[in-house]
């Protein structure tokens, strides 16, 4: 499932994720965002309620995610809006959050990450982007496979970014031990982790009705550029400045993969601006590589991720 029969929608840059969600009902429906605290997450977390779905915000910070709900319950009317805790980089949390996770989940939004952040590392050794980033997701979906499967056609949201262009996962040296470190390489590995996954999980998982896709959600000045300096993203703005985005803009593409009957079905695709992606030109910032699509280097990572989480 690549670019062939590429699926097409009437959405665009300028949607919003109530341009999307309009007319879909997601009544009955249970949902996950994480990062659902604030920047996309929360857009996209208002736009599925306003369409009637459940939703649980898997959060760092409970405080935020609480008066993040408070805000989605007042904006859209809809008070099953729960907050939980979840830190991607701590296994153990992740853990929790799957003991405590009952009955089915339909959709699942892999939102939350870092980016460009320096050096760091989790206890166990993993470099802290592709822990966050990846490793967290991964683990947190595989435990959540039996709740999905449960669903009965139930979606993975799997938000990666056009920074994977910058890095293939490095199969090597995942974890910077050997090679000097660059923040931004290694934020582009771990997006191109997302796009993997969604490749691998579609696979394994169609026959339980999962269906997975990534997507670019566009450039959006949101708290993930914590670790940017201003001169940084003022030079990446001049560069391309029409294609900024609100964050009601940058979690179109979410909502779409989410909640939209256009991709009933669909699964290992890679979208941007509403739209499956078309493969990158050498030197675009758009498109998605040949290597994230890769289904020998999406099941190569698969098993290194289980590995890795296995200790």
């Amino acid at each position: 499932m690549t670019t062939s029969n590429p699926i097409t929608t009437p959405f665009a840059h300028h949607s919003t994720a109530t341009d999307v969600v309009q007319g879909v009902d997601l009544v009955g429906r249970r949902v996950v965002v994480t990062g659902g605290s604030s920047g996309i997450g929360v857009e996209t977390a208002r736009a599925l309620a306003s369409a009637g779905a459940e939703v649980t915000l898997a959060v760092r910070n409970p405080d935020a995610g609480q008066k993040a709900a408070d805000d989605i319950t007042s904006t859209t009317g809809n008070d099953r809006i729960l907050v939980a805790p979840l830190d991607l980089a701590d296994q153990g949390s992740v853990a929790d959050f799957v003991a405590n996770w009952d009955g089915p989940l339909h959709i699942l939004v892999n939102n939350a990450g870092i980016m460009a952040a320096p050096l760091s590392r989790t206890p166990q050794g993993w470099e802290m982007q592709f822990a966050t980033n990846h490793l967290g997701h991964f683990a947190l979906a595989t435990g959540l496979r039996p709740a999905l499967a449960a669903a009965g056609g139930a979606r993975i949201v799997s938000v990666s970014s056009a920074a994977h262009l910058r890095s293939p996962v490095v199969f090597e040296d995942i974890q910077y031990d050997r090679r000097e470190y660059d923040p931004w390489q290694a934020y582009g590995q771990s997006k191109t982790a997302n796009v993997l996954f969604a490749v691998e999980a579609t696979r394994r998982w169609a026959d339980d009705g999962i269906f997975t896709n990534s997507l670019m959600p566009g450039a959006i000045r949101t708290n993930l550029q914590r670790y940017v300096s201003d001169e940084e993203l003022d030079r990446i703005r001049a560069g391309n400045a029409a294609a900024w985005k609100t964050v009601e803009q940058g979690a179109a593409t979410s909502v779409l993969a989410a909640a939209s009957p256009l991709l009933d079905g669909v699964g290992g695709r890679y979208f941007e601006d509403c739209q499956q992606a078309a493969p990158a030109q050498p030197g675009g910032r758009t498109g998605v590589a040949e290597y994230a699509l890769d289904p020998q280097a999406a099941q190569r990572l698969w098993e290194v991720s289980e590995t890795l989480l296995k200790g």
